[in-house]
C-alpha cells in the first residue's frame, strides 16, 4: 500500500525533531486559519440593534420632513389652499376611512399593478432569453426594446384607449408596454454578464438547450434580471398612474391616479397629497415586502450576504 505522506511532512535523517514539530505545527496553523476564513458567523441581530439601524433611520427622516412641512405652514410661505398642512391631509385619511373608501382606493390600483406586473413578467422572461441567446433575434428586436424601455409610459395611453377603450384591458396594456422592455432588458444585461466559464462548465455536464437554461443561465443571470424586475415593477407602476389619471371613467372604479385627478379637478390640495402619498407607501411596501428579500436571498445564496 502506497504510503500518503508527502515529500514535505517526511522527516529526513538529518532534520532535528524540533524543526519536523514546527513545521507541523505552521500547516496545522494554516489550516486552521482557512478554515475560519470559511466559516460564516451566524448570530441573532439583537433588537437594540435593529431598532437602531433599521427603524430610527426611517422615523428620524419621517419627522424631520413632518417637522419642516409644519414650519413652513406656520412661516405662511404659500397661501394653505397651495400647500395644506399635515392636520389637514391627515383629515383626509380619516374621512376616507371613516367611508370605508381608503382601502379600496389602494386595493384598486395594487391589484391592477401586480396582476399587470405578472403579465409583463410572464412576457418579458422569454423574451429576454430568446434576444440573449439567439444573435439575429438580438439583432433585430433589441434595439426596439432599448427604444420602447425609454419611451414614456404615458405616450402609449392614447393609443390604448382608442384600441381598447376605458377598460381594464387597457390599464393592463398600458402596464405591459411600459414593463415589458425594463424585465427582457434586465434579463439580456443578467445573460450577458455570465462568464463564459459557466456555461462552457454546462455544456460539458451535459446541460443544454432548456436544461441548460434552466440550471446554468437563468442562475447565473438572477443578479441582473433582479435589477429588471424592480425596474419592471417602477415602470409598471408609473404606467398605471399615467393610465389611470388620464383615462378616468366611472366604469374603472377610482384607483389612487383617479383619486389624484380628481383632487385636482375640485382643487383639494390635501386630497392630492393624500394620493400622493399612497402611491408613495404603496411603491415603498412592494419594494420591502417583495423585492428586498428577493434580492437578499439572491446575495446569500452567492456568499455576498452574511445572515445575521
Amino acid at each position: 500500500m502506497a504510503s500518503t505522506d508527502t515529500t514535505s511532512d517526511r522527516k529526513r535523517p538529518d532534520e532535528p525533531a524540533g524543526r519536523v514539530d514546527a513545521k507541523t505545527d505552521d500547516l496545522a496553523g494554516l489550516e486552521a486559519g482557512l478554515d475560519a476564513l470559511d466559516a460564516v458567523p451566524v448570530r441573532r441581530t439583537p433588537v437594540r440593534e435593529v431598532l437602531v439601524k433599521k427603524v430610527f433611520p426611517p422615523v428620524l427622516a419621517i419627522t424631520l420632513v413632518l417637522t419642516i412641512w409644519q414650519i413652513l405652514i406656520w412661516l405662511k410661505v404659500t397661501d394653505a389652499y397651495r400647500l395644506p398642512s399635515p392636520s389637514q391631509v391627515w383629515g383626509e385619511v380619516s374621512d376616507a376611512w371613516a367611508r370605508g373608501t381608503l382601502l379600496d382606493y389602494v386595493w384598486t390600483s395594487v391589484s391592477r399593478g401586480l396582476l399587470g406586473f405578472l403579465f409583463a413578467l410572464s412576457l418579458g422572461t422569454p423574451l429576454g432569453m430568446l434576444v440573449a441567446r439567439v444573435k439575429f433575434i438580438r439583432s433585430a428586436i433589441g434595439p426596439i426594446l432599448s427604444g420602447l424601455q425609454s419611451l414614456p409610459s404615458v405616450a402609449w395611453v392614447p393609443a390604448a384607449v382608442l384600441w381598447l377603450g376605458l377598460n381594464d384591458s387597457m390599464m393592463f396594456a398600458v402596464i405591459l408596454l411600459g414593463a415589458v422592455p425594463s424585465i427582457a432588458n434586465g434579463l439580456v444585461s443578467g445573460v450577458d454578464q455570465i462568464p463564459p466559464l459557466y456555461l462552457r462548465a454546462g455544456k460539458t455536464m451535459g446541460a443544454q438547450g432548456i436544461r441548460g437554461t434552466w440550471h446554468i443561465v437563468l442562475p447565473a443571470a438572477l443578479p441582473g434580471y433582479m435589477g429588471g424586475l424592480k425596474q419592471g415593477w417602477a415602470f409598471s407602476w408609473r404606467s398605471l398612474m399615467a393610465a389611470e389619471i388620464i383615462a378616468s371613467s366611472p366604469d374603472l372604479g377610482v384607483g389612487l391616479g383617479q383619486l389624484l385627478e380628481y383632487g385636482r379637478e375640485t382643487s383639494s390640495m390635501s386630497m392630492v397629497f393624500l394620493a400622493i402619498l399612497l402611491i408613495l407607501i404603496v411603491g415603498i411596501a412592494i419594494d420591502l415586502l417583495i423585492f428586498s428579500p428577493l434580492e437578499r436571498w439572491v446575495l446569500r445564496s452567492r456568499g455576498l450576504l452574511v445572515k445575521s
